[in-house]
């Protein structure tokens, strides 16, 4: 199968720019390594996050790949449609087949639907919020969705805007949450500002293409040993 129109053949978790900024860092301290060897240590692994209080056990995920719509529900989900989309790849930077995605997140009034979150947020019934996919050869995975809203987490404060993702092959299993370029709460998240990279972790939102003219596009690349 082809690459996906805004998706790399390989994985690319590590921009460009901020493997040009490290290396900018590294000669001025005078330690500058071979820019092979700068270059080879880009795809580290996805950094883990907590899998939280709401994760839908009560649940089987939908594997539609379409959280928007609910069967038997009255139209789309509310909120912002977009499409999360990325490669599953080894740290080598070849695709993962086989590897289970699995993504769950709040709706766009920033409330789980989960029994113990006490958010007075209404749910949205046409919200799916929970789902699983499985990549193919290619590493590919796709899911729509909503752009979800922070929420108050208690004595945490507030929590930016996040997708929880679990992702499970044959002999790794990664947790870790998406985040969105721009959101006010990023900074003071003690959960994101607690990883090596933050900005690893953060998506920014691309216009929709032609097929999907409704739904921006994130693309999250995820890297772990499969």
């Amino acid at each position: 199968m082809g690459a996906r129109k805004g998706i790399q053949e390989e994985c690319q978790p590590v921009s460009r720019r901020a493997i040009l900024k490290a290396s900018a860092a590294m000669f001025a301290a005078g330690i500058l390594p071979p820019a092979s060897a700068v270059f080879a240590k880009a795809l580290e692994r996805t950094q883990d996050q907590i899998l939280g209080p709401f994760y839908p056990i009560m649940s089987e995920p939908d594997r539609s790949g379409d959280l928007t719509r609910v069967s038997g529900g009255s139209g789309r989900a509310k909120g912002q449609s977009i499409i999360v989309r990325g490669r599953v790849c080894n740290p080598d930077g070849k695709p993962v087949s086989g590897a289970e995605v699995e993504i769950w997140q709040a709706n766009a009034a920033g409330r789980y639907a989960h029994p113990d979150d006490t958010n007075p947020a209404p749910l949205d019934p046409n919200f799916q919020g929970f789902g699983a996919v499985t990549t193919g050869p290619d590493g590919f995975y796709q899911f729509k969705t909503i752009k979800p809203l922070h929420y108050p987490a208690g004595s945490i404060g507030i929590r930016p805007a996040h997708i929880h993702f679990d992702v499970r092959g044959r002999r790794d299993v990664l947790v870790t949450q998406m985040y969105f370029e721009g959101d006010p709460y990023n900074e003071k998240d003690s959960f994101l500002q607690s990883v090596l990279n933050p900005d690893a972790l953060i998506v920014k939102l691309l216009p929709p293409t032609a097929e999907e003219p409704e739904f921006m596009v994130a693309v999250f690349d995820i890297v772990f040993r499969g």
